[in-house]
C-alpha cells in the first residue's frame, strides 16, 4: 500500500506562517543591536560622514556639521525605532488573530508600542555602560514617540479595512 502525500491542516499551515512574520523583526532588533555597540558611536560615524562630505563638497564647517550630525542621528533613531514598531505589528497581526478579521486591533498596537518602548529603554540601558556612548532617558522617548506615532498612522489608515485572505481560513 502506498502513501498518499498528506496536506498539513490549514491551522498548521496558518502557525507556519505566523511565525515568519517574526523574522523581519527579529533581523530589525538585531540591527538596534549592532547600532548600540561603541561601532556605531557619534565619533565613528561623525569621523566617517564628515569626511565622506568634505571629499564631496570640499571643507565644511565642523561647528554646523556636529549640529546637523546630531539631528541626523536622531533621525535615525525616529526611523529606526519607527519601522520597529510596525514590524513588531505585523508579527502581532499575523499571530494574534481578529475576532472581526479587521487588520487593526488595538492589542496588536499596544503589543507593539511596549515591546518598542522596551527595546528602545534596554538599548540606552545598554549604552549607559559604553565609555563612547550614553543611554539618555530623551532618546527613550523620542524613541517611544515614533513608535506611537506609527501605530497612530496605522490605525488611521487600517481601522475599517477588513482582510479578504483571513476570511477564507
Amino acid at each position: 500500500m502506498s502513501q498518499l502525500a498528506v496536506e498539513p491542516p490549514i491551522h498548521s499551515r496558518a502557525l507556519k506562517r505566523d511565525w515568519k512574520q517574526w523574522i523581519p523583526a527579529l533581523i530589525w532588533l538585531g540591527i538596534i543591536c549592532l547600532e548600540s555597540t561603541d561601532l556605531l558611536s557619534s565619533e565613528h560615524t561623525g569621523s566617517i560622514v564628515y569626511g565622506l562630505l568634505t571629499r564631496i563638497f570640499g571643507p565644511i564647517n565642523i561647528i554646523e556639521f556636529i549640529r546637523w550630525h546630531h539631528y541626523l542621528r536622531k533621525l535615525g533613531h525616529v526611523v529606526g525605532y519607527s519601522i520597529m514598531s510596525y514590524l513588531f505589528f505585523r508579527a502581532w497581526r499575523a499571530t494574534l488573530p481578529s475576532p472581526r478579521w479587521r487588520l487593526w486591533e488595538l492589542p496588536w498596537a499596544r503589543l507593539s508600542f511596549w515591546m518598542t518602548a522596551a527595546v528602545a529603554s534596554m538599548d540606552e540601558f545598554h549604552q549607559s555602560f559604553l565609555p563612547s556612548r550614553t543611554g539618555r532617558w530623551q532618546d527613550v522617548t523620542l524613541d517611544s514617540a515614533a513608535a506611537l506615532g506609527v501605530q497612530i498612522v496605522l490605525f488611521l489608515f487600517l481601522r475599517n479595512k477588513a482582510s479578504n485572505y483571513d476570511q477564507t481560513a
